[in-house]
């Protein structure tokens, strides 16, 4: 059963959706692509209490690392990635070739930025977090104006 909730962000509505096995798709709705709610998932407050807590506590500025039970489908390189991402500190960034060079493979720098573009996980896999060689804010599925306001709360100056 796939269950889901919406919370009410400071960029937009934050869908949450939870297998069960753990969150399998958090995603802004206000951002060029938005996921459709599925007519077969259940919207369900009480079961996504828990998730909603800690994102909201994260954009109040109180909460750094996530806790949650991930369930994120995708290739073997694509969980290599989503895999690195977690492991860039709140309130750093990373460049793409920085990223390929973190999962052994220097040359693939594309390959990561696609894998990046497919996260599933917006926010707790902070693909937000990854920006251009030259310091530049790049591609985010959720939009530029979100991924700038989510290095803002996190203290990163962007331009």
């Amino acid at each position: 059963m796939i269950r889901y909730d919406l919370l009410p962000t400071p960029c937009g509505p934050l869908l949450v959706v939870i297998n069960r096995h753990g969150l399998c798709r958090v995603e802004f709705q206000d951002g060029p692509q938005a996921c459709a709610i599925e007519p077969e998932w259940q919207i369900d407050p009480p079961a996504l209490a828990p998730y909603l807590a800690e994102f909201s506590a994260y954009f109040a500025g109180r909460l750094r690392a996530f806790t949650l039970p991930c369930a994120a489908q995708g290739t073997e390189f694509q969980q290599r990635v989503w895999q690195a991402l977690t492991t860039i500190p709140y309130g750093e960034t990373r460049s793409y070739g920085e990223l390929a060079e973190l999962i052994g493979k220097p040359t693939a720098s594309r390959a990561v930025g696609a894998a990046n573009g497919r996260n599933p996980l917006s926010v707790i896999v902070p693909c937000h977090r990854v920006i251009g060689a030259n310091g530049s804010l790049t591609g985010y599925a959720g939009g530029l104006a979100i991924k700038r306001a989510l290095l803002t709360l996190e203290g990163i100056a962007c331009g």
